[in-house]
């Protein structure tokens, strides 16, 4: 009886201790999944940067190639050098191309100017024979003055040959009755001699004002010949005038062969786009490098983030500007800071559960799954200050977000 009362307290004290353990486990693990609720982590991340593959715009033989595989590098920093021989013979010919374009543009405005003066001189020649036509038109009318004056002078020389000749036989049977003087027949008959010699005359002025105007109206047709002839001459050399549009068209053309050649010379030098690091660099010296066929990569160092993949339960407890802690399983005992940039908005879906989807209809799966699993979305955190030789591009990482409290905290 001893015993049994001396054993009660010893099993009162176990029960206790055993209920107290389960108390402290319940709480404990309460407080665990307020905290991973709360504070989300995983350990499903990687380190990941921006990186391109570095490819060369021209072809040729690389030359200089000053790098190392896994260097770090600096922006506009010389990482491979072409061959730039043929693209300096190729600027080189497109600019002697340009100058003898210039050149002949340069001749053939001389041309020009020499048939532009060759039209002004056909004109000048059409003006005079305009000129001539003219005073040609004019002796035509003054010689017909001439004709019209020499006439009345015929007309008024005969009228006055035949007064004197018709006084003179009046006046010669008056002689014999003694009524008029020997001497006044004499006179009479000078007078009659005379007037008939200026009829004569008068009729050579005649005559002669005739052949002048016979020699006008000649001079008049030779006159109007050379005008049209000039005439001809002018349009023959107005439209043997060439134009620069020809030359001048081809000017863009030869630029632009020279802004190409000088592009095609300038990317024989291939300068770091950024701050970097470089990798998978395979080749060496001497290589043949094809226009747009990727030489190395080059992972931009300016800025870093990890990918951290949480479940979809998770994700209500995650906003962009969050701070976070990282840890790298390089230096697992550095804790690095960052923040949250974004959350993913999207991932392929489960062909188990939707089926495939296709251009047709819904491929769905027949099977049914028990057991469904959480989808993961990416949650990008940009790191804050990053030291270059603690991340490499796809290094595992652990990733805890500083959620709610850490929110509720600044406040």
């Amino acid at each position: 009886m001893s015993e049994e009362i001396a054993g009660r307290p010893s099993g009162t004290s176990s029960l206790c201790l055993s209920a107290g353990i389960i108390l402290y486990s319940l709480v404990t693990g309460a407080c665990v999944l307020r905290q991973v609720a709360v504070n989300p982590r995983t350990d499903d991340a990687e380190v990941f940067a921006n990186f391109i593959g570095i490819a060369p715009v021209v072809n040729g033989p690389i030359v200089k190639l000053p790098i190392a595989d896994n260097q770090l590098i600096k922006e506009g920093q010389p990482l491979f050098e072409i061959d730039d021989r043929p693209y300096r013979f190729s600027l080189a010919q497109a600019e002697s191309e340009l100058a003898s374009l210039n050149g002949q543009m340069e001749n053939q405005r001389r041309t020009i100017a020499s048939l532009v003066s060759g039209v002004d001189v056909a004109k000048s020649g059409a003006l005079s024979s305009e000129a001539n036509v003219n005073r040609a038109s004019a002796s035509v009318d003054q010689a017909q003055a001439d004709i019209s004056n020499a006439k009345a002078s015929v007309d008024r020389a005969d009228a006055e040959s035949n007064y004197a000749s018709n006084n003179l036989h009046r006046l010669e049977p008056l002689l014999e009755r003694q009524f008029v003087t020997a001497d006044q027949i004499d006179q009479a008959r000078t007078t009659a001699s005379t007037r008939s010699q200026a009829a004569k005359q008068a009729r050579s002025q005649l005559a002669l004002a005739e052949a002048g105007l016979r020699a006008a109206e000649a001079q008049g047709t030779q006159a109007q010949a050379t005008l049209m002839q000039t005439r001809h001459q002018v349009s023959q050399a107005s439209n043997s005038i060439i134009t620069l549009r020809p030359l001048s068209g081809q000017l863009s053309g030869k630029q632009a062969a020279i802004d190409t050649a000088l592009y095609n010379l300038e990317h024989c030098k291939v300068l770091a786009p950024f701050d970097a690091r470089v990798t998978n660099l395979t080749i060496s010296q001497g290589a043949y490098a094809h226009a747009g066929e990727q030489v190395f990569t080059l992972i931009d160092t300016r800025a870093w983030w990890v990918i951290a993949n949480f479940r979809e339960t998770q994700l209500q407890h995650i906003r962009p500007g969050m701070d976070a802690d990282i840890y790298v399983l390089s230096h697992p005992d550095k804790r690095l800071k960052g923040v949250v940039d974004s959350v993913g908005f999207g991932v392929i879906p489960d062909a188990d559960l939707i089926g495939k989807l296709t251009s047709g209809l819904p491929d769905v799966q027949r099977t049914l799954n028990w057991v469904h699993l959480a989808s993961r979305f990416p949650v990008r955190v940009r790191l804050k200050d990053p030291a270059q030789d603690y991340f490499r591009l796809g290094e595992s990482a652990v990733v805890e977000i500083h959620g709610e409290s850490s929110t509720v905290a600044k406040r």
